[in-house]
């Protein structure tokens, strides 16, 4: 029987009936139905709506139901229920017969699924936040693993200036950091519990909203009935974070693609997220890197998916926001099996550190530094920039580098050249000049690592207070 057939006289299209069901893509939530439904009971209870016995009996059947779901995942399989509030009710029913019909007093399937959905999204953020810190973590010991070895960094994909490796890996530590924030403010925003507001105007029964909101672990009950039945900005904030997450991921997949390739050399792609070629027996692919762009892209598209289906809903609950589970569901699902894949690749993947090192020191890689040198010595940097820029000039010309010119050619250039020149442009010099907090320094990216390496162990602490 349909939760609403009671107005109808007529039995629905069979296809349509099987169109608009969501329980092949709700059965997701089942536990948080579960866990919200026993709250709910508890709050009857309280209000006088069930008695001890009724409560204890609704207690068990639900409980009953989440074991037999664990054992045999065939249970799932309901071709008739519509949505997971009508299986949940459905099964307690055939479980305790009309005592389970009693669980629904006051409540309406727009709450249900407005909470459900809350504690789904903040659930999967906690998970979340403990694959991106385990990232993290990978990413700070290959940093420290580095040591001080240098590799050219890019602008407009031309080398510009040498930096640490190390710095360079940091880089995606701060990307990342950034998105575990995200995701723990978007958890503050949604935590506030729906149950209690009914369908849209608020129960009708004198429920203590407060007690159901502790019992789920919500900071607050709901303000407003018709705003929490119709808000879906949690899922959408929630996706927009992910999307930004899959980004940076999708940003340090192409960066790792170019640095793989033999033009590059910077990278050796690990055999155990890699494959090959069906007719070229030489290659090496980077797969995983690969769909990690493709991956990003559907995330990227589910929050677009999510803001055009809400943009023009008229207050409050409408069907078209059923079409928004499943971008939730399908964005998370995708976070949570790329995460522990790209920190497996990140573990097993090899630098060749003589290759960096060797870019960091071809190409005038040192020209700011030369620039900087003039600087020092009382030549406006302007002047010094076109000195320095016909030094490379003359360079090119005679096929050497800036530390091969000869000490007279340079000081027909400007006569404040001297031969502690060519000290200032030796690698070491060249990276201990950016001595600034966030510099490539070598001591400072230590303390950058330090600090990276406490910003874990607080992600980590709170995502446990959150547990």
């Amino acid at each position: 029987m349909k939760m609403w057939s009671g107005r109808f006289r007529q039995p629905l299209d069979p296809e349509f009936e099987r169109w608009q069901r969501s329980f092949d893509f709700d059965r997701r939530l089942l536990a948080y139905e579960l866990e919200a439904s026993s709250a709910y009971a508890r709050a009857l209870k309280e209000a006088g709506v069930l008695s001890s016995a009724e409560l204890i009996e609704i207690l068990d059947g639900l409980e009953k139901i989440g074991a037999r779901a664990k054992d045999d995942p065939a249970f799932l399989d309901d071709q008739e229920a519509e949505d997971i509030h009508h299986f949940v009710e459905k099964q307690l029913v055939a479980l305790i017969g009309n005592t389970g019909l009693k669980l629904h007093s006051g409540r309406s399937r727009n709450e249900q699924i407005a909470t459900d959905l809350r504690l789904y999204a903040r659930a999967s953020i906690e998970q979340l936040r403990k694959q991106i810190a385990d990232l993290l973590e990978v990413f700070v010991d290959r940093a420290e693993q580095a040591g001080n070895a240098a590799m050219p960094a890019y602008t407009h994909l031309q080398r510009a200036e040498p930096v640490l490796v190390a710095h360079w890996l940091l880089v995606y530590f701060e990307m990342l950091l950034r998105d575990a924030g995200r995701l723990q403010d978007c958890a503050h925003r949604l935590n506030v519990c729906p149950l209690g507001c009914g369908a849209v105007a608020g129960t009708t029964l004198p429920l203590d909203r407060a007690l159901l909101a502790k019992i789920l672990g919500f900071d607050t009950p709901a303000a407003n009935s018709m705003d929490v039945t119709s808000d879906r900005d949690f899922a959408l904030e929630f996706v927009n974070d992910l999307s930004l997450l899959a980004l940076h991921l999708s940003r340090w997949a192409e960066e790792m693609i170019l640095f793989s390739t033999q033009e590059y050399g910077f990278v050796r792609l690990p055999e155990a997220y890699s494959t090959g070629s069906s007719a070229m027996p030489q290659k090496k692919n980077a797969d995983l890197l690969e769909l990690t762009r493709a991956k990003a892209a559907r995330v990227l598209a589910n929050a677009v998916a999510l803001q055009t289906t809400v943009k023009g809903l008229p207050l409050a609950y409408n069907k078209d926001l059923q079409e928004t589970q499943e971008p939730l569901f399908q964005s998370v699902e995708i976070m949570l099996s790329l995460l522990p894949m790209a920190s497996g690749w990140m573990r097993s993947m090899e630098f060749d550190f003589e290759t960096m090192q060797k870019g960091a020191q071809h190409g005038f890689m040192n020209s700011f530094a030369a620039a900087t040198y003039l600087v020092c010595k009382g030549v406006p940097f302007r002047t010094a920039h076109e000195q320095i820029g016909k030094a490379v000039q003359l360079c090119l010309e005679q096929g050497c580098e800036l530390e091969n010119l000869p000490l007279e050619q340079l000081r027909k250039l400007n006569s404040s050249f001297d031969q502690d020149f060519y000290s200032s442009l030796k690698l070491s010099a060249v990276l201990a000049i950016h001595d600034v907090p966030g510099g490539t320094e070598p001591g400072r990216v230590r303390q950058a690592i330090a600090v990276a390496k406490q910003k874990i162990e607080l992600l980590r602490e709170v995502s446990h207070a959150r547990a």
